[in-house]
């Protein structure tokens, strides 16, 4: 029989690798791969999930109406102009299906989220790359690839695995002078941890203007990675065009209701959020004092460089850590082959990579 040929596009698509979860000959292993909360889940958000095991025949809520109360409460925004996701790769999947096709280009920074390139090619468009400068997207570098065949520009703000921003005004400028019909992502997956004064999540430019989108997640601070929760704020059409190409009960009923719960939970988001600007500028500065290169970062990890250590690459310091049982994040397929990204976890788990990264320094 003749095999089934997929789509253009499918087959140069190299799949996303996610960070290691496990160690071989190792039980209890420091996980510092993937940017989860230091600190977990609410109490809150557990209580709430492990309440409705008992239904679990019933199908959830197809609109989530509850969470995006919740989330409007939370934000000061219109929950008729938010849409739920499983993750906040569903919506960049549909936004990429609702308005981009074959011939059709999709422009993201060089070493933005690998997810952008995958959309892109599922719908047979073709991903453009923009330069940055400093690992930092760069507005003109994004403008300068804009053409009559650009229908989606991305952005991660902060950027993963970089660490780094753009501020509300080179936001601002980019939608400003991008084309009016050129659909503007902000991916804030990350936005909770930002301190920064200059710093916007991109709510108020989805108000300014008619084709942006900002999208989040419960993934980070709230702890809730394993339910797989996104949410995006749109302008009502867009709302309206993502409603039609979700899929129905994409949201289970467990992470509709910790979700809620979390949200409520506003003393453990002040915890975690306290917590990563004690221990981010800690770890930054230890590494720093060995003579390793850390990229300024405002989220809740840090991609570190190893080229300035003579006879010693990011991948003996990766093995140098698994063998102790830490489990960080490579990054060559961001194109940053000499770099480690470390999530910061708990105060003994950001102590013990110091102290590994010191002794692999060392020998």
């Amino acid at each position: 029989m003749k095999p089934l040929v997929p789509k253009p596009g499918i087959l140069e698509i190299k799949p996303y690798v996610s960070g290691e979860s496990r160690i071989q000959g190792i039980e209890h292993v420091i996980k510092l791969s993937s940017n989860e909360s230091a600190l977990g889940a609410s109490a809150e958000a557990v209580s709430a999930y492990n309440a409705v095991k008992n239904g679990l025949h019933l199908y959830p809520d197809g609109n989530a109406v509850e969470l995006r109360e919740a989330i409007g409460v939370q934000h000061g925004l219109d929950p008729s102009r938010i849409i739920c996701g499983a993750g906040s790769d569903e919506l960049f999947y549909n936004l990429a299906r609702a308005y981009a096709s074959v011939g059709d280009e999709i422009i993201y920074s060089k070493h933005g989220f690998n997810i952008y390139p995958i959309v892109a090619r599922t719908v047979g468009a073709t991903p453009v790359v923009a330069p940055e400068t400093s690992l930092t997207f760069n507005v003109d570098a994004v403008l300068s690839k804009v053409t009559s065949n650009t229908k989606i520009v991305f952005i991660a703000n902060p950027n993963n695995p970089t660490g780094s921003y753009i501020s509300e005004n080179e936001l601002y400028r980019l939608r400003k002078d991008l084309p009016e019909d050129i659909l503007f992502v902000v991916d804030g997956a990350y936005a909770e941890y930002v301190t920064q004064d200059d710093y916007s999540d991109g709510i108020s430019l989805v108000d300014a203007s008619e084709n942006t989108v900002m999208t989040r997640t419960f993934s980070k601070i709230y702890g809730l990675a394993a339910l797989r929760i996104g949410w995006g704020y749109c302008p009502p059409s867009i709302a309206d065009v993502l409603n039609r190409l979700r899929a129905p009960f994409n949201l289970t009923v467990a992470a509709q209701h910790a979700g809620v719960a979390a949200l409520n939970d506003t003393a453990h988001i002040s915890a975690s959020r306290c917590h990563n600007a004690v221990w981010l500028p800690w770890l930054s500065n230890r590494l720093k004092e060995l003579g390793l290169t850390v990229h300024p970062s405002v989220a809740n990890f840090i991609l570190v460089q190893f080229s300035e250590l003579k006879g010693k690459q990011s991948s003996d310091a990766y093995n140098f850590l698994a063998q102790h049982g830490i489990l960080t994040r490579k990054t060559t397929g961001y194109g940053l082959p000499d770099c480690l990204r470390i999530t910061i976890g708990r105060e003994d788990e950001v102590k013990a990579v110091a102290t590994m990264l010191s002794e692999f320094v060392s020998r």
